[in-house]
């Protein structure tokens, strides 16, 4: 599995917005500035999370974006296989993305990339964004 710029970005986007959940809607140009984020770019990575029901916008002054739901409801491999599809390095062995690969005449083989997709979807299915909010108060108190 090799993470795009989009899932990179996205996830980036997505854990300030829930480091600023508290606080309410958060300008585009805030996250954008934050992390050197090209603004046409994340809008329109911001347009697919809204889309599928990640983030939520209101216009004007006080206007912007927010988390739709709980960062504890969004887990990582959520974002990384709406950015990127599948999460298994080969489609053979993807469990959401399937298809014939010519992998599949060496079960052996198969078998590795399963444990591999295995191991990499259970980590990211564990790891919500509010697993960042947390790490971003403990590196507070360390400072």
């Amino acid at each position: 599995m090799k993470l795009s710029t989009k899932s990179e970005y996205a996830i980036l986007a997505m854990i300030y917005l829930a480091r600023q959940q508290e606080k309410g809607y958060v300008k585009i140009s805030d996250i954008c500035k934050h992390y050197s984020i090209p603004k046409k770019y994340l809008e329109i990575l911001f347009t697919v999370l809204r889309h599928n029901g990640f983030i939520q916008t209101r216009r004007g002054a006080d206007g912007g974006y927010q988390l739709a739901k709980p960062a504890e409801e969004i887990s990582l491999a959520q974002v990384v296989r709406l950015m990127d599809g599948a999460l298994a390095p080969t489609s053979s062995v993807s469990e959401y993305f399937y298809s014939d690969t010519p992998l599949q005449q060496e079960p052996g083989v198969l078998l590795i990339f399963r444990e591999i997709r295995d191991f990499i979807s259970d980590k990211l299915e564990a790891t919500t964004l509010a697993d960042f909010v947390i790490e971003s108060v403990h590196n507070d108190e360390v400072e």
